[in-house]
């Protein structure tokens, strides 16, 4: 049986699931943009595209060119990731399921015909229309569940409370500009601190706390574009480079899923 998932980005809450299923042994191929944003960039594979090779919990994930070069990474226990905007390996590498990991909050060109079997992760996606199934991703009772029908719940543009904290916690750019970062990720901040500048525009610290994420230094940005994220939770500085636990939720979810569909396969049930 074919074990090769393809999945679309590599930011911090894709990074989990993209962990989960290489490390259930199946083989991960990831695509993404040429110059991804993500802010917890500690624990996003995505940060091979920059760096050519990067590491998150034990795992490494190396940039390729080739749709060809991902067979040498499968054999050396590495995942491949590619620039594939367009999600070209859907036609040029064999594979059973298709993975929208991109968190867009919108549908990026996915549809049901990519894979025998196709998962989106949460807002974007109707079940049993353009995916098979959407996992929740949404922090609450809800998180990390499998949607046979339907959506996931609307995005809402306000960050989950951590530490009595919401939208308090995350920072967007008041202007457009390039991003020079001055914090660290792992930094204790203050509120009101000086972590970044957006060209000559200063960005200060919201709240006290850890830096959990902050953008790639020298990245151009629009206005409003979400460029920090800070934790209230002193004690939580070593989370800032492990996988969270809304992007492990998510990611047993879609393992489930995969088993399912699997398990369906041997029953004789096709695709569920």
């Amino acid at each position: 049986m074919n074990k090769t998932i393809i999945i679309r980005g590599g930011g911090d809450l894709a990074t989990g699931t993209i962990s989960c299923l290489h490390q259930c042994g199946y083989q991960v191929l990831v695509l993404e943009i040429a110059k991804p944003t993500a802010i917890r960039r500690s624990v996003a594979f995505s940060e091979a595209m920059y760096d050519g090779e990067t590491e998150v919990e034990g795992i490494k994930a190396r940039k390729i060119t080739q749709f060809s070069e991902a067979e040498a990474c499968w054999q050396d226990g590495i995942v491949p990731i590619i620039c594939d905007e367009k999600a070209e390996a859907v036609k040029a590498v064999p594979h059973f399921a298709f993975v929208d990991a991109a968190i867009a909050k919108r549908n990026l060109g996915t549809t049901i015909d990519m894979a025998d079997y196709v998962i989106g992760l949460g807002p974007g996606f109707t079940a049993g229309v353009d995916v098979d199934v959407v996992i929740e991703t949404k922090r609450g009772h809800r998180l990390g569940r499998i949607i046979r029908e339907g959506q996931a719940i609307a995005n809402t543009g306000i960050p989950g409370i951590i530490g009595g904290y919401g939208k308090e916690r995350v920072i967007h750019s008041e202007n457009a500009g390039v991003f020079h970062g001055i914090a660290h990720i792992g930094d204790l901040v203050k509120k009101g601190d000086l972590i970044a500048k957006v060209d000559d525009a200063p960005v200060y610290a919201t709240l006290d706390g850890v830096l959990r994420g902050i953008l790639r230094d020298g990245l151009p940005v629009p206005e409003h574009f979400k460029i920090a994220d800070i934790d209230p939770r002193l004690s939580e500085r070593e989370n800032c480079f492990t996988i969270s636990d809304k992007a492990s939720a998510i990611a047993g979810g879609v393992l489930r899923a995969i088993c399912i569909y699997e398990n369906g396969l041997r029953s004789g049930e096709g695709r569920k």
